[in-house]
């Protein structure tokens, strides 16, 4: 026959392993909500001061549509709970290594890059998404998931290029292409507070929904309300590399033939020239 005493102790220990066995298992719960969640993304709009971006002689100067995005997709995420640090929040000039050195003092942020692409061709048009890191492609693909889905804008894809502020920054980067303000009609896009506002919220939406983004061959998928589909790319690193051997090759074939030839050095020089423009 149990003692009083001693049923004392049992149902204290009781008690013990059920506060402890609930305590355990919401911090379990916690973590597994909170694995690899991040709660602060660090925005960079592209250019500014005496860097207006684009090409010479282009109308709509891409520092200040990049600051608006960027402000818009500020206010977007804090609303929903994510702590926002930009990399320039005025018409300011900002080296791309102080860029990539506020990314990196957030060890556990996101990086978003805002830009809008140029061309000599008018008719070129449309939304890329870069990345380089391979810790980067479920941001990459989340992110152009629903741009290039809400814009009215042609899919250009999304694509892995060395660019210095997505190569150098050790967290997930992404620089996004939010059109061509060279292109006519989508500058006119470009140029209205509700387009810009739309390409803030397509931007945080994926943000919120980097975690979402699985494989076709992947089993098992995270339990959210949406599953995003990964993303195909292009691998720009390897092309631009062939690019540059063909580039020196022609180079070096074009100062053979010109050896050969009996123009004058002015011209050799200026011809030159050219070929190193490209």
């Amino acid at each position: 026959m149990l003692t009083k005493s001693y049923r004392h102790h049992l149902f204290a220990a009781s008690l013990l392993t059920v506060f402890l066995g609930t305590f355990f298992t919401a911090q379990a719960k916690r973590a597994s909500q909170d694995g690899g969640s991040v709660t602060t993304v660090v925005i960079d709009a592209g250019h500014g001061g005496n860097d207006r971006g684009g090409i010479p002689g282009q109308r709509v100067a891409e520092k200040d549509m990049t600051l608006d995005v960027a402000q818009r997709l500020k206010r977007v995420l804090a609303a929903s709970g994510y702590r926002v640090v930009m990399t320039r929040d005025s018409d300011v000039f900002v080296s791309l290594g102080g860029r990539v050195a506020l990314a990196n003092s957030y060890p556990n942020a996101l990086f978003v890059c805002i830009h809008f692409n140029s061309a000599k061709r008018m008719g070129a048009g449309g939304i890329e998404t870069y990345f380089y890191s391979r810790d980067s492609l479920p941001l990459a693909s989340a992110i152009h998931y629903f741009v290039a889905g809400g814009a009215p804008s042609s899919n250009r894809g999304v694509r892995r290029r060395g660019y210095y502020v997505l190569r150098k920054t050790r967290i997930p980067a992404v620089l996004v292409e939010c059109g061509f303000l060279t292109n006519p009609t989508e500058a006119a896009y470009a140029q209205t507070a509700s387009y810009r506002q739309k390409l803030a919220e397509e931007i945080a939406a994926g943000v919120r929904g980097r975690n979402s983004v699985t494989s076709a061959l992947t089993t098992t998928r995270v339990a959210t309300s949406e599953t995003i589909p990964l993303q195909p790319y292009i691998d720009q690193t390897k092309v631009a590399k062939s690019e540059r051997h063909r580039s020196k090759r022609s180079h070096k074939k074009s100062v053979q033939r010109k050896k050969k030839s009996s123009k004058p050095a002015g011209s050799e020089t200026k011809a030159a020239s050219k070929d190193q423009e490209g």
